[in-house]
C-alpha cells in the first residue's frame, strides 16, 4: 500500500542486516564498539545508508543505520543487552541497547521483547522488566576523566527510542475486544490498553512519550495471513485477544514524530511498526553552538508523512 511504503523501505534494510554475517550475539561486546563492520543500502536515489552497529540476542535484533555523509560524526559507539528471560536472566527475553553520540548529542535506541501472556497481573511484569533494563542496562566506561559527560545509563543520553515487542495486552475479553474491532472503535479500545493505562498511573515508562496510534492491534496473526489468530480456531487456549504489542517510544527533548504506523509483512504472527522522528542535534563549532536536524526512521519527504488509520475491516 501507498501508505506503507516508508515501512517497507525499512523493511528492506532490516532484511539486509539480517543476511549480513554476526556474531547472533556471542562475541564480546568490545567487538560491537568498532564502525569497521559498514554494510550500505540505497534507499533512495539520492542518498546511502550505512550500518555502523548490529546485535542478536536470542530472538531481538538491533541494527542502526546512519547517512553515509554523517558516519565521520558518529562516535562513543557502545553495545549493551540486558536478558530477563526463564530464572530472570536468559536472553530469550530482555533487551539490546546501543549508545552513541553525533556530533554533541547523545542518542541511545533500546530493542526489547518483555514478558508475554495475556492473564491479569502481567502487565506488572512488562513493568518490572522495564525497571530492570533501566536499572541494569550499563554502557561501558570509555573516557576515565572525572568530568566525562559520556552517558553510561539509558536514561543519560540526551534522546533514547525504545521500540519493541513490548508485549502489553488489551484489558477486555476476546469477544468484547472483537466487537470493538469489527466496527473499528480503536479509542475504546485504547482506553483499556495496558501501555496507556499503566503509563498514565506512573508506573512505567514515566516521562516517555508515544505518538497517537492510527493503525490497527499487531498482533495475534495466523501464519501467513490477515486473519486474526482468533477468528481462525474455536480452540480458547490458542486464542490471544488482539493487542497492540508492538510499539515506539521516545525520552528526552529536541524530538518530534514525523510518522507511525505498520508494516504489511506476514512473516510473523506479528505485524511490524515503523516510526519517523526529527531530532535536533546540536554542533559545537569554534565556541559557537549550532543546531542541527536530523530525521531518525528514514529519510522521507514530509508529503509522504501523513498517518492514515488502517485497517482490514471495511468502513
Amino acid at each position: 500500500m501507498e501508505d506503507n511504503e516508508p515501512a517497507a523501505k525499512w523493511l528492506a534494510l532490516i532484511s539486509q542486516a539480517l543476511n549480513e554475517p554476526r556474531d547472533g550475539g556471542s562475541a564480546s561486546d568490545e567487538e560491537c564498539y568498532s564502525m569497521s563492520h559498514h554494510g550500505s543500502y540505497e534507499v533512495r536515489n539520492n542518498g546511502k545508508y550505512c550500518l555502523i552497529a548490529s546485535k542478536q540476542m536470542v530472538g531481538i535484533f538491533l541494527a542502526v543505520w546512519v547517512r553515509s555523509e554523517l558516519v565521520q560524526h558518529i562516535g562513543h559507539l557502545r553495545m549493551a543487552s540486558v536478558g530477563r528471560g526463564i530464572m530472570g536472566c536468559l536472553g530469550n527475553k530482555g533487551c539490546i541497547a546501543m549508545s552513541m553520540s553525533l556530533h554533541r548529542t547523545t542518542f541511545c535506541f533500546v530493542c526489547s521483547h518483555l514478558t508475554s501472556g495475556e492473564k491479569e497481573g502481567d502487565e506488572l511484569k512488562r513493568n518490572a522488566d522495564v525497571a530492570e533494563i533501566l536499572k541494569s542496562t550499563q554502557f561501558p566506561t570509555i573516557c576515565k576523566t572525572p568530568d566525562s559527560q559520556i552517558p553510561e545509563k539509558i536514561l543519560d543520553h540526551d534522546r533514547v527510542i525504545w521500540l519493541g515487542d513490548l508485549n502489553y495486552r488489551i484489558s477486555l475479553s476476546y469477544h468484547d475486544a472483537r466487537t470493538l474491532l469489527e466496527v473499528n472503535d480503536w479509542d475504546a479500545l485504547l482506553d483499556k490498553d495496558q501501555l496507556m493505562t499503566e503509563r498514565e498511573a506512573g508506573r512505567v515508562f514515566d516521562g516517555w512519550k508515544e505518538g497517537k496510534i492510527f493503525f490497527a492491534p499487531t498482533y495475534k496473526y495466523w501464519h501467513n495471513s490477515d486473519a486474526y489468530a482468533g477468528e481462525m480456531t474455536k480452540s480458547k487456549r490458542k486464542r490471544r485477544t488482539p493487542a497492540w504489542c508492538d510499539r515506539i517510544l521516545w525520552y528526552g527533548n529536541g524530538i518530534e514524530q514525523l510518522q507511525y504506523i505498520r508494516g504489511e509483512s506476514r512473516f510473523s504472527d506479528h505485524r511490524p511498526v515503523c516510526a519517523v522522528f526529527k531530532a535536533r542535534v546540536d554542533n559545537s563549532n569554534n565556541g559557537r553552538h549550532r543546531k542541527r536536524y536530523s530525521s531518525v526512521g528514514a529519510g522521507i519527504p514530509l508529503d509522504e508523512i501523513m498517518p492514515q488509520r488502517h485497517s482490514f475491516y471495511e468502513y
